[in-house]
């Protein structure tokens, strides 16, 4: 054997060594070889676990910036294209996403101030008509909650005295998820190729039907939980804008912003708007009518139709993965176990479930797998 042959039978001595290792049973680990394996393993654990919690309160905004990066990518590239420089075209693509929905919170703002400050310097007129309509409501004529209502409008306005407090506490969670949202995009946007490429690349070969399970499951119930969610609150907040036109509310387009926001939390959602109004126009219109009218086409549009029927349906339909009863459950579930990651998490974790017992339960995986394990 010549001394370049050497080498490449050193080589193929390894691969085999290694290929034998692959294939052996547990039962043939010797007891350092198991120790090695488990403590790797559990190394393994304690870094992911420790990784989840440090990144846990930014968690939400990585997985919306790879989601939002992942469906503004032709936009990047029609930017790349003509600027040919990765980084400047990120930034505009992001600008497109960003100033639009400043704007609108900037607004929404100084909109809700303005009304907070007309309630504080006018507290006793706004409880004399709020006690006023409370009193010709019937078998409520003789109710004397002068002192509570005047309580409740104190708090109230002294609600807006405190808005600039709560953002400057929330301001650092605020920078740290905004920048990482940021340059998550910024990353996918300019990298998505390698970051595709290297993932692939770390996946065994003979786990390719189980990652393309995974990738076609999960990309499927993430992309049909976000449209279904931005279309049916865009609806939800289409109906409040309208209905506050139609019955002459006030500050109509900053109500159905905040009801565009709002709806995305647990438990809340648009009725926490639609409801304050029917009180409002019930107190301060005089307008049984159009109160009872805010609050019937809320629940029915809104709560019942929209968000129990129509965002699981379009989210079932658009994934192609999962069917309305278990998209509803991981949509539901999802929110009130996770909060506001549940939007997406909930769905995940039933596209992996279904991806997992959907490649266990494949005959052909199965003897896919044993006719590779007899080659080797």
């Amino acid at each position: 054997m010549s001394a370049a042959q050497a080498p490449d039978a050193a080589g193929a001595d390894d691969r085999r060594r290694d290929e034998r290792r692959l294939n052996s049973r547990v039962a043939d680990l010797s007891v350092p070889e198991f120790r090695r394996i488990g403590l790797t393993w559990l190394l393994t654990a304690t870094v992911v676990a420790l990784f989840l919690w440090m990144v846990g309160k930014v968690l939400i905004a990585g997985i919306l910036a790879i989601i939002i990066a992942s469906y503004l990518r032709p936009l990047y590239m029609v930017f790349l294209r003509r600027l040919k420089r990765p980084m400047l075209s990120a930034v505009l693509t992001l600008l497109v996403v960003i100033i639009p929905v400043v704007g609108a919170l900037v607004y929404s703002y100084t909109e809700l101030v303005d009304v907070l400050g007309y309630i504080s310097t006018h507290q006793s007129e706004v409880a004399s008509q709020i006690d006023a309509s409370i009193r010709r409501l019937p078998y409520l004529g003789a109710v004397n909650a002068t002192e509570n209502i005047r309580r409740y409008v104190l708090f109230v306005s002294d609600y807006g005295t405190k808005i600039p407090a709560a953002i400057k506490e929330a301001v650092v969670d605020l920078s740290v998820a905004a920048t990482i949202f940021l340059l998550t995009a910024a990353y996918v946007f300019t990298d998505a190729d390698s970051i595709v490429s290297y993932v692939a690349s770390k996946v065994p070969q003979r786990y390719d039907r189980l990652r393309e399970s995974l990738v076609t499951n999960v990309s499927g119930v993430l992309y049909g939980a976000i449209y279904s969610t931005l279309l049916t609150q865009s609806l939800k907040t289409l109906v409040i804008f309208l209905m506050n036109l139609v019955f002459g509310v006030p500050l109509a387009a900053v109500l159905a912003i905040l009801s565009f926001i709002i709806g995305f939390f647990p438990i809340v959602g648009s009725w926490s708007v639609y409801v304050p109004v029917a009180a409002w126009l019930l107190v301060f219109r005089d307008s049984p009518v159009k109160a009872g009218l805010m609050v019937l086409v809320g629940f029915l549009v809104n709560t019942v139709f929209i968000s129990t029927y129509l965002r699981p349906k379009i989210a079932a339909e658009r994934s192609g993965v999962l069917n309305f009863y278990w998209m509803f459950v991981a949509l539901v579930t999802g929110v009130y176990t996770f909060g506001l990651a549940g939007i997406l998490l909930g769905p995940i974790l039933i596209g992996l479930l279904k991806a997992v017992v959907d490649s266990v339960t494949s005959q052909t995986s199965w003897r896919l797998l044993d006719a590779e394990d007899g080659a080797g």
